[in-house]
């Protein structure tokens, strides 16, 4: 095929406002389902029916096109229509408190639980208050009492009858008990009667005395035996009576939650610790009563004593209930989006209080994260931000592959700190997944992640744009509904129809609509914008293209600047006139959302040499591999058509002159390719049509992205200078298809001041770039003399020729090149 000038009409597709069936939005009913993406939707749906373990989902697709938008709005679906799980809660484990207990109630119930337990620890204490002042229990705790001092007298009692008979006293005294000799009137002897007693005599009295010491050490020493039974027996009786005054309160309680597994469990702990506790739980309340009496404390205390309220506070702590995850009021599964992920965000902590300057845990201090939110129900993560989070990715599967959350500190998770802490019971997890993220970390972590493809075995494949022919009328409605969601001014059936051109702009093809919301909803808010500035209440197209406007002069300057540098002949680029082993080639570059095209000068040189095409960007690592490729692909070009049956004896170097930066992609080959050959033939090229494409080695020319950013560009930059009539760009012919470029672009060439070609072949851009046909082979495979092919393969002859001139004529010897001719 030749090349071809397009016409204007195929330059850009039109959508006419007048085959939409509606005035404005306001007109048009908001819709229901999802558009554009049944390929995920139907994935997301699959993934949330099936129950089996690991089917969690990963929406893969770029930032932009709804996955958080579409998921939010299916999940919320879904959810409402599912039962409400459980209730969580941590709750005191008496035999082992560092290892707190963890309860499953019905939704609502475990702020239920909590309170009673708050009424019954209030209950009890006064219940225990006005048991211990009871009558009947002073009066036995006085018989206890009285009992150990009948017990105590009569033992003192049976040591004085002894003394009295051995002729001695026992006396107490504030230093002890001593041991006095009586007289004739049992009256004790004076200390100088007793100097008046013969040696034998007291020999005697001090024998009785070390008897009666004796003995009396054997009675004495039964008295700690007493006052420890006398203890236990008051102790007995607290406890007694402590249980007495709360059975009935806990009785209570158990008939309450009797259907609800382990709560009554927990209520007999419970019984069991207040009765077992009751006397400090008493003495406690009785010094938070009577501060007067609690303040007695050393002059100079070692520590600070513990006030009698914190230390009541802290005793009662253990009979309370920490509500982990309470779902009153809630219906259906809970649906959460973790925007902040991290490892107590997602799975929990623990946190800690100062306590006499040291800091202390207990389960009240337990803390839910996102997981036990979502337990029961979904979980919405962004996989970026999970993977950026240290171990929390880690921490995410061994949750979701046991199957419960299992609340621990990151250091302990890797194993740096080894201290007694906390270790709440796990709780089981039931819970959907879903992670949303670029297709790159997705495929990463197929890659890489063994333990990946079994826990997230469901992909929902985000679309980046939808078929515009059969489509049209579905996406004006998806538009309307966008107005409608975000309050904005109603826009009329022009202003749609420019919104669905930019679309397909955005798509890059004039088959398709782009789905990238996130910039659809922008230029209807923005659009919106204008016309409140203008004080209209509809949005019309000059409103749409004022945004369009906009968005692009936000992001111009460099655009600007470089059109400005090439004007003032700084970077230089030719648009007229012809040269040889020169040409304009186009590039694409990217400041933020904006994407132009830049026009850049490519040359050629050539020289007798080995057959070796240097690429000098690749020479200087700025080219990057796809670039590389292209080149090496210009060699086998060479050879296949032109050195068939002799050597490839050139060098040549290809450059993008002022090129300052990487260079990838290889849509600039076919311009390589060009510039190369008129090196080779000595044959000027056109500099007034800049040309993009990639070529392969038979010479097809294949398509590229950015067509209409490169087309474009090398427009405003012919149009700053002046158009002439005779400028224009070379693209792939398959990439016409793909054209949805600007309205002074089509009005320039629909009135012949500029021209767009497309070129199937190499031959083809020949035609259209060089002053003689490209030629076409004999039946021998040999070019005319007066064709470019011709004049290039006569030209790689003649460097064969001198290559062989040149060569070294010694036997064995030779240079490379030499070897190979």
């Amino acid at each position: 095929m030749a090349h071809e000038a397009l016409k204007s009409d195929v330059l850009s597709r039109r959508c006419d406002p007048a085959s939409l069936p509606f005035d404005t939005t306001d007109d048009v009913e908001p819709l229901a389902d999802i558009v554009g993406q049944s390929r995920a939707v139907e994935a997301v749906r699959f993934g949330i029916d099936i129950e089996q373990h690991g089917y969690n989902i990963f929406a893969l697709g770029p930032p932009g096109v709804g996955k958080l938008s579409l998921v939010r709005q299916f999940l919320e679906t879904r959810a409402a229509a599912e039962p409400t799980p459980s209730d969580w809660c941590y709750v005191n484990n008496f035999e082992e408190p560092h290892k707190p207990r963890a309860l499953s109630l019905p939704p609502g119930w475990a702020h239920r639980l909590c309170k009673d337990m708050e009424v019954l620890v209030d209950d009890a204490t006064g219940a225990m208050n006005a048991a211990f002042e009871s009558d009947t229990y002073q009066q036995r705790q006085q018989n206890l009492q009285q009992q150990f001092a009948d017990q105590q007298k009569s033992s003192f009692d049976r040591i004085q009858e002894e003394a009295k008979e051995k002729g001695l006293a026992v006396i107490q005294a504030p230093q002890g008990i001593g041991i006095l000799p009586l007289d004739e009137n049992a009256k004790p002897m004076s200390p100088k009667r007793v100097e008046k007693l013969s040696d034998q005599e007291r020999s005697e009295l001090e024998q009785r005395a070390e008897e009666l010491q004796r003995h009396m050490q054997g009675i004495l020493q039964e008295a700690p035996r007493m006052q420890r039974q006398i203890r236990q027996k008051l102790k007995d009786l607290n406890q007694e009576i402590a249980a007495e005054s709360i059975a009935p309160l806990i009785d209570d309680l158990k008939r309450t939650y009797k259907d609800i597994d382990g709560v009554e469990a927990y209520l007999e702990a419970v019984r069991r610790d207040m009765i077992e506790n009751a006397e400090q739980i008493l003495k406690i309340q009785q010094a938070v009563q009577e501060p007067g009496d609690a303040q007695a404390a050393p002059p100079i205390p070692i520590q600070p004593p513990v006030p009698p309220a914190m230390e009541a506070a802290a005793l009662l702590r253990r009979y309370r209930v920490n509500v982990l995850v309470g779902r009153d009021g809630n219906h259906g599964a809970p649906l959460v989006y973790e925007d902040h992920p991290n490892y107590p965000n997602l799975l929990g902590r623990v946190e800690h209080m100062v306590q006499m300057g040291a800091l202390v845990a207990d389960f009240n201090l337990i803390k839910p994260g996102a997981l036990h939110q979502a337990n029961g129900g979904y979980l919405v993560l962004d996989a970026h931000k999970l993977l950026m989070a240290p171990q929390l990715w880690e921490g995410l599967k061994r949750a979701l592959r046991a199957e419960e959350i299992r609340i621990e500190s990151l250091y302990e998770s890797i194993g740096l700190i080894q201290t007694v802490s906390l270790e709440p019971e796990p709780i089981p997890l039931r819970v959907k997944v879903v992670v949303m993220g670029r297709p790159i970390l997705y495929h990463l972590l197929r890659e890489y992640d063994e333990e990946f493809a079994e826990l997230f075995k469901v992909a929902a494949d985000f679309d980046t744009e939808m078929d515009w022919d059969d489509q049209q009328d579905l996406y004006a409605h998806l538009i309307a509904t966008l107005v409608h969601k975000d309050g904005l001014r109603p826009f009329d059936r022009t202003a749609v129809a420019r919104v669905i051109e930019r679309s397909g702009r955005l798509a890059e093809d004039s088959r398709k609509l782009s789905v990238h919301m996130r910039s659809v909803a922008d230029l209807l808010h923005e659009a919106s914008h204008w016309a409140a500035e203008a004080g209209s209440p509809v949005v019309r197209a000059e409103h749409v293209q004022h945004a369009i406007d906009a968005q692009v002069y936000r992001f111009d300057r460099i655009a600007q600047r470089l059109r400005e540098e090439i004007h003032r002949g700084t970077l230089l680029v030719d648009t007229d006139g012809a040269a040889v082993g020169q040409i304009n080639g186009l590039a694409v570059m990217k400041i933020g959302d904006l994407m132009f095209g830049r026009p850049s000068r490519i040359t050629a040189r050539v020289r007798v040499g080995s057959g070796k095409v240097i690429d000098i960007e690749r020479e200087v690592e700025l080219g990057e591999s796809t670039h590389s490729k292209g080149v090496l692909i210009l060699s086998g070009f060479l050879a296949g058509r032109y050195a068939r049956d002799l050597p490839l004896a050139l060098s040549a170097s290809l450059v993008f002159e002022q090129s300052y930066g990487p260079i990838g992609g290889d849509s600039a080959s076919l311009a390589e390719l060009l510039a190369l050959l008129s090196a080779i033939a000595s044959v000027p090229l056109r500099q007034d049509v800049a040309v993009t494409g990639s070529v392969n080695q038979h010479g097809q020319v294949q398509a590229i992205g950015g067509v209409n950013e490169k087309i474009e560009g090398f427009f405003d930059v012919c149009a700053a200078r002046g158009l002439t009539g005779r400028q224009g760009v070379a693209i792939p012919a398959s990439n016409a298809q793909h054209l949805m470029l600007r309205q002074d672009v089509v009005d320039a060439v629909d009135a012949g001041r500029f021209a767009v070609y497309t070129v199937g072949t190499v031959d083809d851009a020949i035609d259209l770039l060089a002053a003689m046909p490209a030629g076409v082979p004999d039946a021998e495979g040999r070019y005319g003399g007066d064709t470019f092919n011709g004049k290039v393969a006569a030209s790689l002859e003649a460097f064969a020729l001198r290559r062989k001139t040149f060569a070294p004529k010694a036997a064995g010897g030779g240079e490379e090149g030499g070897q190979e001719a």
